[in-house]
């Protein structure tokens, strides 16, 4: 049966959002390769044209750039293998986003799932992870998708290989891993994804002894920053505070989550979780963040280096673009109150704000972080100034790449928030028509 016209209009519209924003996200953002994924490109580089699998120096892994063998071969063809490195993570997004689609035919609603899809792409923090060659984004399309597969039932084997594979492309993972399979097995009173968390380290210490000569040798063994006035700087490995470091890495402004994942906070409303298409789905989408914030607040970097926000937690973004999405999709509904709308609408300009900074720029182009040794970083951690959210206001230059980047975004704000804009103002017409009775010129 056909769907009515008004509803096809709309498809077509947010089907066209969606397909011209990953172009603009492919050829008009700003893409690089530059601090740690220049050592993962090099890595690959080095093993394609010379066979060298050695990564003793460093413990980043090659599961992420071996994916991305076939664009670098494209790039030997057409431009180059580094700019088609910095562009590798567009496609993965792309892909992921067909393979949802079809995976939840005729399971979820589809006018729903683009919802998802345009809040995900422009209104969540995973938009920086799309100009760089970092591993997350990897990471992030291989968990939620096996998630997805897992929870639905359909071909779950292939959802928890692809969930293995996507926590050995990080190691330091394992732990979110650890937590997600906890529970699992206590929601489901089955062992079975134990076997998970048992491939997953096999995975990473097999990789480890392939490039580096024994399973247990990690490659950050003596890992450290410089020292500063900070009083925890210089340390080597895990010797960050736990509380210090849990507290900045929710509330701080230059990473925190608070700012740059505020979809999250929906969960804590009855209303979201009652709503939520899968609340299994959200469960272990959130005990996997979970993870990765108790694993990094004792990680020395757990600011993620010299980058624009939070790029450890760009998993984040699937739950905080789930839950925003879910509400967005009924807020038009009875059910939702005055303040409620107003929040969502508070909590939506705040997530079109990250996706859009996300898609401009970071702060590899401000001087001051890295200046006399790094002495000043903690600033662009902390501070709202040098943040990778405000920093952007009156620095960007009006260039017309930054323009149609910033129009686009803008665009497809409007959109989502021009249904819950009408709510408001139903909602305000009574108060409207009692404030203006009497009034007389």
């Amino acid at each position: 049966m056909l769907e009515p016209a008004p509803e096809r209009a709309r498809a077509l519209v947010e089907t066209a959002l969606i397909v011209f924003g990953l172009v603009v996200l492919f050829a008009v953002a700003p893409h690089e390769v530059a601090g740690d994924d220049s050592v993962r490109f090099a890595h690959i580089e080095q093993l394609l044209h010379h066979g060298d699998l050695s990564g003793k120096g460093d413990g980043y892994s090659l599961i992420g750039p071996l994916l991305s063998v076939p664009f670098l071969a494209l790039g030997e063809v057409v431009g180059s293998p580094t700019t088609w490195a910095s562009h590798f993570n567009v496609f993965v997004v792309a892909i992921a986003l067909v393979v949802l689609f079809r995976v939840t035919r005729g399971r979820v609603d589809r006018a729903f799932l683009r919802t998802f899809t345009l809040v995900l792409l422009f209104a969540s923090l995973l938009t920086e992870g799309m100009r760089t060659y970092g591993p997350e984004t990897v990471t992030t399309a291989l968990v939620g998708l096996g998630l997805l597969a897992v929870v639905s039932g359909t071909r779950p084997i292939l959802g928890w290989a692809a969930i293995v594979v996507g926590v050995a492309n990080i190691p330091a993972s394992l732990g979110a891993l650890a937590l997600l399979v906890a529970v699992r097995v206590l929601t489901t009173k089955r062992l079975r994804p134990l076997l998970a968390l048992v491939a997953a380290v096999a995975l990473v210490m097999g990789e480890a002894w392939l490039r580096r000569g024994s399973p247990f040798t990690t490659g950050y063994e003596g890992n450290h920053g410089v020292t500063t006035v900070m009083p925890y700087s210089g340390r080597p490995g895990f010797s960050y505070p736990f509380v210090l470091g849990l507290a900045s890495i929710l509330f701080s402004f230059g990473r925190g989550l608070l700012f740059f994942a505020s979809g999250l906070l929906l969960w804590l409303a009855a209303r979201t979780r009652r709503l939520v298409p899968s609340r299994r789905m959200a469960t272990l989408q959130l005990a996997f963040v979970a993870g990765l914030v108790l694993v990094y607040a004792k990680w020395w970097a757990w600011y993620g280096g010299l980058v624009w926000g939070p790029r450890y937690f760009i998993f984040a973004a699937i739950p905080a673009s789930l839950f925003l999405a879910t509400r967005l999709h009924r807020a038009s509904s009875a059910g939702e109150t005055p303040a409620g709308r107003v929040f969502l609408l508070v909590l939506l300009a705040l997530s079109a704000w990250v996706g859009l900074t996300a898609a401009l720029g970071d702060l590899h182009r401000l001087d001051f972080c890295a200046a006399n040794g790094y002495e000043l970083e903690s600033l662009c951690w902390y501070t709202p100034e040098y943040s990778g959210l405000w920093w952007p206001i009156g620095h960007y230059p009006l260039t017309p790449r930054y323009l149609l980047i910033g129009a686009y975004f803008a665009l497809v704000f409007a959109y989502l928030a021009a249904p819950l804009v009408r709510a408001i103002a139903r909602d305000l017409a009574p108060e409207r028509r009692r404030w203006a009775h009497g009034w007389r010129l």
